[in-house]
């Protein structure tokens, strides 16, 4: 065979082998128009994000409840502070983007309670309970002096704090009527915390589960 029809049979089937991949990665159920899914690498671990592709998939029990008892399950205001940014799924997944494109300046935080992180939580998550912020709950200061410098970055200085080159804090929980991830950020603003490195999620596992978005387990 001629060297001129070889390559042309080997691009014909090379042309053939790329159209089948995109065929594979071509889902039923994407996150966008442009965005199939999501595919990184975040703290050394492979991190997919990406629907449900079952049509007839339902939502997971533990957040099919319409109704909790309120107190403690009220539902959130859509602004929780001033300064704080509230946010929804796709603004996730680009943090997480930039997470695993080794941005660390960033920490997406689950601020529930393990039992409850047990169930499933978002990709590239870190677990904080609101618990452990919270001196009303038994943190004791030296415990969250430590969280504050050596998770998020955060310095002290004779007593003060400084938060100039501490970490953006993407905070959620279960969903609009669960006060964890609130509280979380409550408590960080009374420490000083800057209200634009605090980032809110308020739609939490509640709209991520519904809207059938990858989850992981500890």
């Amino acid at each position: 065979m001629k060297l001129s029809k070889l390559f042309s049979v080997s691009t014909t089937l090379l042309s053939v082998i790329l159209s089948a991949n995109v065929m594979a990665d071509d889902l039923a159920v994407g996150i966008t128009r442009s965005m199939q899914k999501f595919e990184g690498t975040v703290n050394g671990e492979k991190v997919t994000i990406m629907r449900n592709q079952d049509q007839k998939a339902t939502v997971n029990p533990a957040f099919a409840k319409t109704s909790r008892a309120c107190p403690p399950f009220c539902i959130q205001p859509s602004q929780l502070a001033p300064g704080v940014e509230t946010i929804g799924e796709l603004e996730v997944i680009e943090y997480v983007k930039k997470m695993s494109e080794g941005d660390d300046s960033i920490l997406l935080i689950d601020s529930r309670t393990s039992d409850w992180v047990a169930k499933g939580t978002i990709p590239g998550a870190v677990n904080l309970p609101w618990t452990k912020l919270n001196p009303s709950k038994g943190a004791d200061p030296i415990s969250i002096a430590e969280i504050l410098t050596q998770q998020f970055g955060a310095k002290e200085l004779e007593g003060l704090w400084d938060f100039s080159d501490a970490k953006t804090l993407v905070m959620f929980c279960n969903g609009m009527w669960c006060g964890q991830s609130p509280q979380n950020i409550k408590t960080l603003l009374r420490f000083g915390y800057p209200a634009d490195k605090l980032k809110w999620y308020r739609g939490g596992m509640q709209d991520w589960e519904v809207l059938g978005l990858s989850t992981v387990k500890p």
